[in-house]
């Protein structure tokens, strides 16, 4: 079965939010914050310990 990764990660964000119901607010900062640091001088530092 062939899922699209942005299909997959729709679908675990939806759910976890969901189930775990947290503050809009935090939502918001991890996904600005992760938008910020993918396009930053540190994406590179971000890759490496993430592979």
């Amino acid at each position: 079965m062939d899922v699209p990764l942005w299909f997959a990660v729709l679908i675990v964000g939806f759910l976890g939010i969901q189930l775990a119901r947290p503050p809009w607010w935090l939502v918001a900062l991890l996904l600005l914050g992760g938008y910020l640091i993918a396009h930053s001088l540190l994406a590179p530092a971000v890759a490496t310990l993430l592979d």
